[in-house]
């Protein structure tokens, strides 16, 4: 079954404005973790981690919606 033009356009969309806001995210996230390392190395460490983590949480819930629903 080959998926529609329609289904195949919305998800480029959908992941290049996932990409888009990850991108922002990455660029600013040597500012928020230098801001946070003034209160707590290990509060910036968790921050790093779990934003860089949250991209791929992201794409792994898509993936699972879209297998749940057929798409």
């Amino acid at each position: 079954m080959t998926p529609k033009k329609s289904d195949s356009r919305s998800s480029a969309i959908a992941a290049a404005v996932i990409l888009l806001a990850a991108g922002v995210v990455i660029y600013f996230m040597p500012m928020i973790i230098i801001y946070l390392s003034a209160f707590s190395p290990f509060l910036a460490t968790a921050v790093g981690a779990g934003l860089v983590l949250s991209f791929f949480l992201v794409f792994w819930l898509r993936a699972r919606y879209q297998r749940r629903n057929g798409l």
